[in-house]
């Protein structure tokens, strides 16, 4: 080209504005199950392209419906055992509203042949109960009024023993002793223990200390609930343990905020339950295996709650959408925690239902099963029917 002019150099700027933000996805982290149908985290920032360098942007600046999701199903193996379930009953009632049960029991994958329920204790298990209609029932007179008043509950003392020896071991530790079991004309010990077998499991205990015996029990489940105001906590200690370790047996403890398991030197092992109310289910597989443990009450160390949340304890209670407006500055919502007797379920319904009346302002509420984490939103003027799976119930106010 040398003997043709050469035309001088130049540079034109074609776009001064740089590309529009958009999502980055980063590789999936691990799955979150070792076998079966898991979810891996994936991290979803928005960046924006500036002078050939990423710069991490605000969200909102990148289109809201193109956003990835930022967990992802993952299967790493099939898992040997499975939750399995019957098919759902009929609907308890005749008319109106009522419930549907199904038993769930566990599979091994291989043999496809029952097992111990023990087996599946580590996976999620769907709802065993759920709400049926058997349609409109015929009008009657004379029904109670939908607006009666709710009545509250009494808390109660609770000791339970299994035998006297055991009782008279116990007996210099200073706690409350409650009402005992009464023993019928002509009724032996062993009458005596089972009906005082009756009363410890699916019992809630709302003393401020006390001794619980769950030795010699029949069934191989027992749980019990411990439940106090909600500016307190509660310490457990386990006094005696007759647990096969080796067979299987365990002793589980939940809380709105802890989850712990145990067999081994359980007497050495003090539970705190970080919140005011606890369950602690028990596992045995040889009859006549169990725990005695001791329970006490104290000011909690953290607060946990909000001025507006509320506690109520079963059977019965009223539920009125709070008036205190939560703090907007840390975007709170106002709760009432519900917790029964574990032998029982909580029905909640609706009677008046106005979120944005005057004297509130929340217009939406959130019900949320605690045992199933399933968590049902309701809107505005709706009125509703609620059941829950377990004995616990977490409902929560919303702007």
């Amino acid at each position: 080209c040398h003997p043709v002019p050469k035309p001088e150099s130049r540079v034109e700027v074609c776009d001064l504005n740089p590309c529009p933000p958009r999502w980055k996805v980063t590789p999936a982290g691990p799955c979150s199950s070792s076998c079966g149908l898991g979810l891996a985290v994936q991290l979803v920032t928005c960046v924006q392209i500036q002078h050939g360098q990423e710069v991490l942007q605000e969200e909102h600046l990148c289109p809201v419906a193109e956003k990835p999701l930022t967990s992802v199903p993952c299967v790493i193996r099939t898992c040997s055992y499975e939750w399995s379930f019957s098919e759902w009953s009929e609907c308890s009632t005749s008319c109106g509203n009522g419930i549907q049960t199904r038993q769930d029991f566990c599979l091994s994958s291989l043999t496809h042949k029952r097992v111990n329920p023990l087996f599946c204790r580590r996976f999620p298990k769907a709802i065993v109960v759920r709400g049926c209609s058997a349609g409109p029932c015929p009008e009657r007179v004379g029904t109670v009024s939908p607006g009666a008043e709710l009545q509250p509950v009494t808390p109660a003392t609770h000791l339970t023993t299994a035998a006297a020896a055991r009782e008279h071991r116990h007996k210099d530790l200073d706690v409350p002793a409650g009402p005992q079991e009464q023993t019928k004309p002509g009724g032996g010990e062993e009458d005596t223990a089972r009906r005082c077998f009756l009363c410890v499991c699916g019992n809630l205990f709302l003393d401020a200390t006390g001794i619980i015996n769950m030795t010699g029990v029949e069934s191989r489940d027992c749980t019990v609930a411990i439940g106090r105001p909600l500016r307190e906590e509660i310490s457990v200690s386990i006094l005696e343990s007759s647990l096969n370790c080796s067979a299987g047996e365990i002793l589980l403890f939940s809380g709105r905020m802890m989850w712990r398991t145990g067999c081994r030197k359980l007497p050495l092992s003090l539970i705190n339950s970080r919140t005011n109310t606890l369950i602690v289910k028990q596992r045995v597989v040889l009859p006549g295996n169990g725990v005695i443990l001791q329970y006490t009450s104290r000011t909690a160390t953290k607060k946990y709650y909000q001025d507006c949340d509320q506690q109520l304890f079963g059977p019965q209670g009223e539920i009125v959408t709070p008036v205190q407006v939560p703090d907007r500055r840390q975007e709170v919502a106002c709760r009432t925690f519900i917790t029964v007797a574990p032998r029982q379920r909580i029905s909640i319904r609706a009677l008046s239902a106005d979120p944005a009346g005057n004297h509130t302002h929340f217009n939406y509420i959130l019900v949320r099963d605690v045992s199933t984490m399933r968590t049902v939103v309701f809107h505005g003027k709706q009125q509703f029917l609620w059941q829950s799976t377990g004995s616990q119930a977490e409902i929560e106010f919303h702007e």
